[in-house]
């Protein structure tokens, strides 16, 4: 059904195809009038550009001249000229489409044109990549056109610090990862200073390899958490509760749905061992969670395929890419689950600080496009989830590249004794090879039966991204055997003969100059060597000898023509033998994933070929098989087919792509559930973010608070003195205790016999506005405002954690609804609007009882701090409210008065309350000398007293 809808709506994909040839036609008419422009006048394109926009132009308008410019620019500083399909990939992506352009079509120089044309209003263009590596390798590579046009580039990286990420975001183009767009995004709304937000909004986006981000990687929801609750005993009772029980006796499992439950008998036995009467019996569902994850962690996830366990620590490992995904951990105790199974050091849990899918995220761009060699089978989900077309661009050269059928052998071994057989033959007469698996255990395998065999290979190691691409990148070498993950090194082209940039580089690092390496690394990355200069490069904090420089260009300039002579000479090798060939040892669960590694071969119009071997003990074909695999298992052993001859025909290749299907439908059902789940809390998430954002820039609470004082206490009071009820059935005890817990005072008003409840609610009312002007009156107006703001934060901050917890645990155990005919997302919604609703009626009176209570404190010779690092009328105080999160260094604690909400820090010690200088009071300070006597009174010479920080 999803691809026949994708046929439809592709009707007028065409009819768009020759709308974008026309406009390329007007691009290549302008070719000849850029190509006469000088350096500074090809400059000033883009003030001239800005001004026609202002000036009411679309940038529909300025398309034509924007991506002329560009062209000509590239020309000028990287040396490559965008092909006609290029442009045409450009505009798509202009328009909000995913572009698919096949491999090798140069997609990032792609990005360059719609990412310069969209730059134009100001607003920021991001372009998000896969990894760190190819967002810095891009943003300097592709940066050096921006740059040439007079527009900045900025990069985002893992672990920059806080005041590198702000200026990268002004930038009129940022580069970076979509986990680290993602997790600033949550980090900003997590800030307690307008100061600390690094993003100045989301106004257009690139993916490149879109297909891999948005839909690969939209399985797993981006969580920002700090620590929580210590429970590594639990996790380790249930490791050892869960371990020997007998699959469809003590427990149900479906592999393919990727789901596990104990039968009633297998959850007698776990209750047993564990001496509990009833784990369903926990009303807070975390005993069941406990289960749910020991039981996965035991049956469903397994070492050397799921995570790998490295120095005593378990890691993720890609399922997509088979990279070890460093400082990722599961969510809902899966983590520690899998620590206590492998009897390593259980970290304790984590508490959900903040999160958000990337679908959702991604949708709050104004424009979003994406490019990728494949995503015409995802052209539904793209059109549904993310409301962008795909959009095929044809290729600049024909593609020559032959497609084998697969070959499919009974056993797994015998699978691999027939690839190590063809891989051999095929290294024997120079062609290349790249060898796809799809887990790190297979990579390993494969390995080893080749080593025995004497044939010089190479295994990516998932860990390193930079040594990735170069092995990548010299894969089409003559002879070359790679033994790759499907997706390892995307974005990196494989060339027949090699890369002669990548070996030039390569042997002038060998080299010594008598500089660091680094410093050398950093020389190459800018481009020619030849090209640079002392004076430039200082710019970028090298420095350099102009003699060593000088050194440096010429080696990299002898490597360079001598690199290139071996490429040329090993490619019309390759050439002969055939190409580079891609070898498939299993179909991975998604045709897309399959046409990304076919893809490597045969791209610009070189020969190449593809073939996969597949088994019937692959677990696509056992898990998905069906009918048709049953079928092709009986005929092999009806005609007592030996293990080493394979089958090769359609209905073999029909049954396969029918089990890929039927993943295809699964995945995608998982995804949109993880999506329709973040929906519920989506708006709940924008109307809290708002509000912060409303306070950070100065949202007055003073005047809401006779507002939220009326409804906190109406709320209350009609709790405790219900209208309609009699006196005497009034809890006016429970409403005098909540008072005094609300203001910390004991002069509570009392409830006298002829009140009815409006009367009790006025003088409730009266009585807590009273204490807050008098609280205000003491401390005074600017100081109450900044203090207003930062402990309104922090409540804010504590409930939403503490709410975003509960839907956790409600999230583990909702699915369980369904036993009793009740549809669970409905039963989710339900449940979650009545806590949200619960959440904004009492932050709000956690709002009045911490500001009613606080005592702000003098700190003793508290250093002066820059006025973007706390608000001017609390330097040097101590104050209470819920902990702070600090966007980069995690969860912090502040000062917490007695009595404050559980979940709270304790408190601190008070002291007397400081008077503090009005803003525009004059400075008492303003023209006293450093050695005069400090006019505080002190004694001690100014420079030693208030004068000290000045």
């Amino acid at each position: 059904m999803p691809n026949f809808l994708s046929k439809i709506l592709s009707l007028g994909a065409d009819r768009e195809l020759r709308e974008f040839e026309q406009i390329a036609a007007r691009v290549n008419e302008l070719e000849p009038k850029f190509q006469a422009m000088s350096d500074a006048e090809l400059r000033e394109t883009t003030p001239r550009l800005r001004e026609r926009y202002a000036q009411g132009e679309t940038l529909d308008d300025l398309l034509p001249e924007a991506f002329a410019a560009v062209r000509e620019a590239s020309v000028r500083t990287t040396g490559l000229r965008h092909f006609d399909v290029q442009i045409i990939g450009g505009i798509a992506l202009h328009r909000g489409t995913i572009a698919e352009m096949k491999t090798g079509e140069g997609k990032t120089l792609v990005s360059t044109l719609a990412g310069y044309l969209n730059a134009i209003p100001g607003k920021g263009v991001h372009i998000v990549t896969v990894n760190d590596y190819l967002a810095r390798r891009d943003s300097e590579w592709m940066g050096s056109i921006y740059r040439f046009l007079g527009m900045s580039v900025g990069l985002i990286q893992n672990g920059m610090r806080l005041n590198l990420k702000k200026p990268a975001y002004e930038a009129d183009v940022t580069y970076g990862t979509n986990s680290e767009f993602g997790f600033d995004y949550l980090r900003d709304n997590m800030v307690t200073r307008p100061s600390m937000r690094v993003q100045r909004g989301h106004h257009y986006a690139i993916v490149d390899e879109a297909d891999s981000i948005l839909i690969d990687e939209a399985r797993t929801p981006l969580i920002i958490s700090g620590a929580g609750t210590k429970s590594a005993g639990t996790y380790k009772d249930f490791a050892r509760a869960v371990r020997g029980l007998t699959p469809d006796v003590d427990f149900e499992m479906d592999e393919a749905k990727h789901t596990i439950a104990t039968t009633d008998e297998g959850l007698k036995k776990v209750e047993r061992a564990l001496g509990v009467d009833d784990i369903y019996g926990d009303v807070s569902g975390q005993l069941v969670n406990h289960l749910q994850q020991a039981l996965k962690a035991e049956y469903m996830f397994h070492r050397d395929q799921q995570y790998v366990v490295v120095d005593g620590e378990v890691k993720i490992v890609d399922e997509f890419t088979g990279r070890i995904m460093e400082g990722r951990r599961y969510s809902e105790g899966l983590h520690q689950a899998i620590e206590a199974k492998e009897g390593v050091y259980v970290r304790e849990e984590n508490q959900t600080l903040a999160t958000i899918t990337l679908q959702n995220y991604f949708l709050m761009y104004d424009k979003l496009s994406g490019m990728t060699g494949t995503a015409m089978t995802e052209d539904a989900e793209f059109r549904e989830v993310y409301h962008v077309p795909v959009q095929v661009i044809p290729p600049n050269k024909p593609v020559v590249r032959v497609d084998h059928d697969d070959l499919v052998y009974r056993t797994v071994d015998a699978k691999f004794k027939a690839v190590a057989e063809d891989v051999a033959e095929r290294h024997a007469k120079g062609q290349p090879c790249l060898v796809g698996t799809v887990s790190i255990e297979n990579s390993e395998r494969l390995s080893r039966i080749l080593s025995k065999r004497g044939i010089k290979h190479n295994v990516l190691n998932a860990k390193y991204h930079e040594r990735e691409a170069q092995i990548v990148a010299q894969a089409g070498r003559e002879g070359a055997v790679t033994i790759a993950t499907n997706m390892a090194g995307r974005g990196t082209d494989i060339l027949l003969g090699g890369n002669a940039d990548e070996l030039a580089e390569e042997e002038v690092l060998g080299l010594d100059f008598g500089i660091e390496q680094d410093v050398l690394r950093r020389i190459l990355a800018e481009g020619d060597p030849a090209k640079l200069t002392v004076e430039g490069l200082a710019e970028i904090g090298v420095e350099v000898e102009p003699d060593v420089l000088l050194a440096v260009a010429r080696e990299h300039e002898r490597a360079l023509a001598a690199a290139k002579e071996r490429c040329e000479v090993e490619k019309r090798h390759v050439i002969d033998a055939g190409g580079l060939c891609v070898i498939g040892t299993e179909r991975h669960e998604s045709r897309r994933i399959d046409n990304q590694l076919r893809g490597r071969s045969g791209r610009q119009g070189d020969p190449g070929e593809t073939q996969f071997y597949l088994s019937l003990e692959d677990d696509l074909m056992r898990l998905f098989g069906g009918e048709r695999m049953d079928r092709i298992s009986g005929m092999m052993q009806k005609y007592d087919m030996p293990d080493d001859m394979p089958i090769q025909a359609k209905l073999v290749t029909k049954a396969v792509e029918s089990a890929q299907r039927k993943i295809e439908e699964i995945n995608f059902a998982m995804r949109k559930n993880v999506l329709d789940y973040d929906n519920v809390m989506n708006t709940q998430r924008q109307v809290i973010y708002e509000e912060r954002n409303k306070i950070l820039d100065g949202k007055d609470l003073m005047a809401r608070v006779g507002e939220v004082t009326y409804d906190t206490v109406q709320r209350e009071v009609s709790g405790y003195c219900p209208e309609g009820a009699k006196h005497e059935d009034w809890d006016v005890r429970g409403l005098h205790k909540w008072l005094e817990e609300l203001t910390g005072r004991k002069d509570v008003p009392e409830v006298t016999d002829d009140q009815d409840e409006g009367d009790v609610a006025d003088a409730v009312n009266e009585y807590v506005r009273r204490c807050f002007d008098e609280k205000a009156q003491r401390i005074g107006e600017a100081p109450m405002h900044a203090l207003a703001s930062q402990v309104m934060l922090r409540v804010i901050d504590t409930r939403w954690m503490s709410y975003l917890q509960e839907m956790d645990y409600l999230k583990t155990g909702i699915g369980l609804r369904g036993f009793g005919q009740r549809d669970p997302l409905v039963e989710y919604k339900s449940e979650a609007y009545a806590a949200f609703s619960e959440l904004v009626n009492t932050m709000y009176e956690d709002f009045l009882r911490t500001i009613l209570r606080i005592e702000v404190a003098v700190r003793p010779n508290a250093p002066s701090a820059p006025a973007d690092e706390e608000p001017a009328e609390l330097r040097g105080a101590s104050y209470s409210g819920p902990a702070e999160v600090d966007g980069d260094q995690g969860p912090r604690s502040a000062v917490a008065p007695q009595g404050a909400p559980s979940g709270m820090p304790p408190a601190a010690p008070t002291a007397k309350p400081r008077t503090y200088r009005k803003a525009d009071d004059p400075d008492p300070y303003v023209n006293v000398g450093r050695n005069d006597p400090c006019p505080c009174g002190s004694g001690k010479k100014f420079k030693n007293c208030h004068g000290r920080n000045r």
